[in-house]
């Protein structure tokens, strides 16, 4: 497959597929899931030297608000397949009182529980079903831990599909409410998330669902990638220090490294210098943890898996060989905090800094306070923490 140069302005400028492990080329105009060859994720490939000959990083500020304004480096080839309800610009917040408190002189948290369904899984989902959309998959099905199900639920109901969920039993009520009130079909399950994949992959195969598991397709990625793009701009076409993330299947870590490295090629960062990445997860399962301290090149599935924070209760991300390849490259760490201080963390947030974060997001501060104590961040460095979701979710 010939990755040629576009001629002119387009809408997308996806070219192909390409699997992160043997390097296969795969078609962006058919249906695919993962690498056939090594069963590896697939990454979606644009003509960059195309686009940085057309495109000026400026226009984008002036385009309306929202991820699509980034549309050139997403998948969905024309714009009558959008699927939208406005997701993407979350808030970047300066933390005043916890930085003084931490004595940190540039510390930051990107809010994603102000997009739609509370979650930043909104902006994974809506590229992941605007694709579907445009590949003319009717219906989708998804396990999740809860979040990604209402955001999927959401998209699918406008993109009038049919959505199926599986998803544990104890997952937070509003995330099943906000799938059934969208029309999906949910069956909870008994167990953990990994139990909700086996059930919805046997039922994609049986009866021809199309499977919106983490990296299992392509296109969730690409829609977490763009947070990585709105923080460059944010911060002058410069980078963050330090981000400090929750990962549990590791998507949204995995696409800003993607976006950080389109971004070096297409020549907009005025320092080439990337962040260190942090990955956070909770002490009752941490795979990836354990797998970075030990230097393994995989996870172990992770028995027994066990915390509140349920967007981090995954025992094994399908993209685990990623993280842990990113994680290094940037010179990052990983970090598992314990529930009763990310508990902690989570009143902290709020009540110096009046944001309602949910437990996932809340645990990237317990990671900090840990960093901090080790040494391992410098009091003036630029860190950008992540609330993925909204606090609300789990009343």
């Amino acid at each position: 497959m010939t990755n040629t140069l576009l001629s002119q302005k387009s809408y997308s400028y996806a070219t192909h597929l390409k699997c992160t492990g043997c390097g296969r080329e795969y078609a962006v105009t058919k249906v695919n899931t993962f690498c056939l060859e090594c069963q590896s994720p697939l990454f979606t490939v644009y003509d960059l030297e195309s686009a940085r000959k057309y495109l000026a990083r400026e226009e984008f500020s002036k385009r309306p608000w929202g991820m699509w304004r980034w549309h050139e480096f997403l998948p969905v080839q024309s714009a009558a397949n959008r699927v939208t309800l406005g997701e993407g610009d979350a808030a970047l917040l300066r933390l005043p009182n916890l930085g003084k408190k931490l004595k940190l002189s540039n510390l930051f948290l990107k809010d994603e529980s102000t997009n739609p369904t509370g979650s930043f899984k909104a902006r994974g989902l809506a590229a992941a079903i605007s694709k579907a959309k445009e590949l003319g998959i009717r219906k989708v099905i998804i396990p999740t831990a809860g979040n990604a199900g209402g955001a999927m639920a959401a998209y699918a109901a406008r993109a009038g599909m049919k959505a199926h969920i599986f998803m544990p039993k104890d997952t937070p009520r509003a995330n099943i409410e906000e799938s059934r009130m969208a029309g999906a079909e949910v069956v909870l399950v008994e167990g953990l998330i990994s139990e909700a994949a086996g059930m919805a992959g046997e039922k994609a195969r049986a009866e021809g669902w199309f499977d919106l598991s983490t990296f299992k397709e392509p296109y969730r990625v690409e829609g977490k990638k763009i947070m990585g793009y709105e923080l460059a701009e944010t911060f002058d076409w410069t980078l963050p220090d330090v981000i400090v993330y929750p990962a549990g299947g590791g998507t949204g870590l995995v696409g800003m490294w993607k976006a950080f490295e389109e971004l070096e090629t297409l020549g907009w960062l005025q320092n080439p210098k990337k962040p260190r990445l942090v990955a956070v997860q909770a002490e009752g399962c941490a795979p990836i943890v354990k797998a970075f301290e030990t230097g393994a090149l995989f996870c172990d599935f992770w028995i027994q898996a066990q915390t509140i924070a349920s967007g981090l209760r995954v025992p094994k991300s399908f993209a685990d060989e990623l993280i842990l390849r990113d994680l290094r490259e940037s010179q990052g760490t990983a970090v598992a905090v314990s529930d009763a201080d990310l508990l902690l963390a989570q009143q902290e947030l709020g009540r110096l800094e009046g944001i309602f974060s949910a437990p996932e997001g809340a645990a990237t501060l317990a990671a900090l306070k840990k960093l901090v104590q080790q040494k391992w961040i410098d009091s003036d460095e630029r860190i950008v923490l992540f609330n993925t979701g909204s606090g609300l979710k789990y009343l």
